[in-house]
């Protein structure tokens, strides 16, 4: 049921982060506001397929 999605990076476009997720409860992306150890900043994360 939960899949599992990854977070890229808005500026950079790089993928940093993953989590699960269940898209039956869940059906909009998601993004968060985490640190991107290549822009060396907090930035916005969205939600990418791996």
């Amino acid at each position: 049921m939960r899949e599992l999605i990854g977070f890229a990076c808005d500026k950079c476009k790089r993928k940093n982060y993953t989590n699960t997720k269940n898209r039956k409860t869940t059906t909009d992306k998601l993004a968060f506001k985490k640190f991107c150890p290549f822009c060396r900043s907090h930035t916005l994360h969205k939600e990418v397929k791996l």
